[in-house]
């Protein structure tokens, strides 16, 4: 677990980020992104999904690039795997972790995933007991946070509900998720105390959209209150799918910016990153999310 000089960025862009593009990206350019970012020192990368490909045809090709990667020792390459297809495809593909997904509202739930809280996390239950056999970790994700599209304001405690009961469920770490970016510096403070009375810091992960600008102060709040792990995505990779033309996630740029700003540790290169930023929105054809990637870039 970090101590508190330190902070863990967990890298979703080739995952969380390339979900949301429109642009199909081949399995050697997520490759070479993925090579890339843990040649920047990032420790945590979100690889790639096992979902349907129906749903989310971007990802129809993680095998492929769980397979091509070049692996770096010290490197955790993760995977989310809703249900135990998602998984076993995930251990075929050597993941070194998954991560399930639920949300703090009924509503989103029902859309997201077509089924009640209760249910999605039952559908959890032998994912974790295969994953524990395995002995592969596995992070829950709780989207909606602070609001939803279709129910408005989340009651902090219903957070704190879900939180723990992924925690009971065998999930190491809960990455707390304001999905689509409303959270302000109040709202994320009144919903991480209220989560904090019943779950301890370092088992805590924050996981903001920047669909209002308010990413970094949200971080920020969170650093404040003693959380350590913080999710990103390199350029801002992704839009919003409920706000048409929204940023999407933060940029890992920025959080780095503001972490070493803070005096905290990541290990991450900042001019590697950048340049890892600049590339792939190269790829994309798109006008790289980060102010950080943006100011500093060079010629």
């Amino acid at each position: 677990m970090s101590n508190s000089n330190s902070v863990t960025i967990v890298e979703v862009g080739p995952r969380d980020g390339l979900q949301n593009e429109a642009t199909l990206i081949s399995v050697a350019d997520k490759v070479a992104l993925i090579e890339q970012l843990a040649n920047a020192g990032l420790r945590k990368i979100e690889a790639g999904s096992f979902v349907s490909p129906k749903w989310v045809p971007q990802m129809a090709d993680s095998g492929a690039v769980f397979d091509q990667l070049k692996r770096k020792p010290g490197v955790a390459y993760t995977a989310l795997t809703p249900n135990m297809r998602g998984f076993e495809a995930a251990v075929a593909a050597r993941a070194d972790e998954v991560a399930v997904f639920g949300a703090a509202s009924e509503a989103f739930s029902q859309k997201n995933i077509n089924c009640s809280i209760e249910e999605s996390i039952a559908r959890f239950e032998p994912v974790m007991a295969a994953a524990k056999a395995a002995g592969i970790p596995v992070r829950g994700y709780v989207s909606c946070v602070v609001d939803c599209p279709y129910d408005g304001a989340i009651d902090p405690q219903q957070v704190t509900r879900v939180a723990k009961q992924l925690l009971a469920l065998g999930c190491y770490e809960i990455s707390l998720g304001d999905t689509i970016g409303t959270g302000t510096p109040n709202t994320i403070r009144r919903m991480l105390n209220a989560v904090l009375e019943e779950v301890p810091a370092a088992q805590l992960a924050i996981h903001c959209h920047d669909t209002y600008g308010q990413a970094i102060a949200n971080i920020h709040t969170a650093l404040e209150l003693g959380i350590r792990t913080v999710d990103s995505s390199v350029g801002g990779l992704g839009g919003c799918p409920y706000a048409k033309g929204a940023a999407g996630n933060v940029a890992t740029e920025d959080v780095v910016y503001l972490t070493h700003g803070l005096g905290f540790a990541t290990g991450v290169d900042l001019p590697k990153l950048v340049e890892t930023s600049h590339n792939i929105a190269k790829i994309l054809g798109k006008p790289n999310q980060s102010k950080v990637a943006n100011a500093m870039r060079v010629g």
